[in-house]
C-alpha cells in the first residue's frame, strides 16, 4: 500500500520524510506537519526497555513504542487528533501484567497480529487515528544496536568494549566509536526505500543521536537510499548533549559523527543560544556542503526548557524548504 492509497489520506505539497525516533523524530513531525501533508517517518526498531522491550520479547515483533510516538505526533489538533494523541499515549499503572503498558503500544501489536503485516499494521493504526502522514518502521524486524565503545568501563577508560542494546548503548558514559545492528543483513522496510527515493526533503535529528539516528544508517539499504535520493537533506541539531552516549558533545560533533555515514547535507538548523561557537559549527558545516540556518527553534519558557518548539522549528523547515540556500534566522 502507498501513502496515497491509504483510506482517507490525501496528499499535496512537499514530500518530507524524517529519520529518527523518540522525542526528537516526534518534535520534527509536529513541525513538519505544520507545513506539508505528505510526510512519512521512517523510524528506528531497535529498542529493548520498557513496554517495547516487553511486547518485542513476547511477541516477536519490533518494538512498537518509537512508532506509537511518531503516530502520536501526526494526530490533528482537532478534538478527534487531541483525543486519541492522549488516548494512545495513556500508559497503564498499577502492578498487575498491564503495568507500564501503553494503549498505544498493545494497539499497535494487536493490529500487527490482526492484519499479519508490519506495515500494513500501522497503517490502520494510522487511519484510525487520521494520522497526517505515515509511519514506517526502518525494517520490518526488530534490530538489535551493538557500538564498540571506550571507556565504557570507567575502570578502563582506554579500553574498546563491545556494548549490546539500545538502553546499554544510549547510557553508556564511553565514547562510541562505531555503530552496527544485528541481524547485520537485516533489510530495509522496502516502503521507507521508495519514499526516500521519492522524497523532495530527507529530515535527520533531532534525538538520541546514535540510538535514534545513525541506527538508521548502519542498514545498508537505508543508507545506500538517502545517499542516492535527490532529496534535500536536512538536519536539525540537538539542543543539549545526551547524557550516556553524547555527554560531551558540541554542536559541531553531532555533525563529524553523521559525515561517517552521510559525507554530504544540504542544510543544518541549530538553535542560537545553544550554539556557544557558531564559527565551529559553520566551518563543520561547510566541510558537508551544508548552509547554516542558525535561529530560535527551542522552547522559550521554562516549563519546556530544553525541547524544540514546533512552531519555531515549523518556520525554520518552511525556511529550508523554500530557500535552501538561507543562512539567516527569519
Amino acid at each position: 500500500m502507498s501513502p496515497r492509497t491509504i483510506p482517507g489520506r490525501r496528499s499535496s505539497g512537499t514530500r518530507v520524510v524524517a529519520l529518527g525516533g523518540g522525542h526528537g523524530l516526534a518534535a520534527s513531525l509536529a513541525a513538519l506537519r505544520r507545513i506539508t501533508d505528505d510526510i512519512t517517518a521512517v523510524v528506528t526498531v531497535a529498542d529493548d526497555g520498557g513496554s517495547s522491550g516487553r511486547l518485542r520479547e513476547e511477541f516477536g515483533t519490533p518494538p512498537p513504542g518509537d512508532l506509537r510516538m511518531a503516530l502520536a505526533a501526526l494526530c490533528g489538533d482537532d478534538t478527534w487528533g487531541r483525543t486519541w494523541e492522549r488516548v494512545i499515549q495513556h500508559r497503564f499503572g498499577g502492578s498487575g501484567d498491564l503495568a507500564g503498558h501503553s494503549l498505544g503500544n498493545l494497539l499497535i501489536t494487536a493490529l500487527w497480529e490482526e492484519t499479519g503485516d508490519i506495515v500494513t499494521g500501522l497503517d490502520w493504526v494510522g487511519a484510525l487515528l487520521e494520522a497526517q502522514g505515515r509511519v514506517l518502521p526502518c525494517a520490518t524486524v526488530p534490530l538489535t544496536i551493538e557500538a564498540e565503545v571506550r571507556g565504557h568501563d570507567p575502570a578502563h577508560p582506554e579500553r574498546v568494549d563491545t556494548v549490546r542494546g539500545q538502553v546499554e548503548v544510549a547510557s553508556t558514559a564511553g565514547e562510541v566509536l562505531a555503530l552496527r545492528v544485528d541481524p547485520p543483513d537485516a533489510h530495509a522496510c522496502p516502503e521507507a526505500v521508495l519514499a526516500i527515493a521519492e522524497a523532495d526533503a530527507i529530515v535527520l535529528g533531532p534525538g538520541s543521536w546514535f540510538t535514534s539516528v545513525i541506527t538508521h544508517l548502519a542498514i545498508p539499504e537505508l543508507a545506500d537510499a538517502v545517499l542516492q535520493s535527490p532529496a534535500r537533506r536536512i538536519v536539525v541539531l540537538n539542543l543539549d548533549p545526551q547524557v550516556g552516549e553524547t555527554t560531551h558533545f558540541e554542536p559541531h560533533t553531532y555533525l563529524d559523527v553523521l559525515r561517517r555515514y552521510v559525507p554530504t547535507v544540504d542544510a543544518v538548523i541549530a538553535d542560537r543560544r545553544h550554539v556557544e561557537d557558531p564559527d565551529l559549527l559553520e566551518s563543520a558545516c561547510r566541510a558537508m556542503g551544508a548552509q547554516l540556518l542558525l535561529t530560535d527553534v527551542a522552547h522559550a519558557g521554562r516549563k519546556m526548557a530544553g525541547q524544540h518548539d514546533p512552531q519555531r522549528l515549523a518556520v525554520a523547515f518552511g525556511t529550508v524548504l523554500a530557500d535552501p540556500r538561507a543562512n539567516e534566522a527569519t
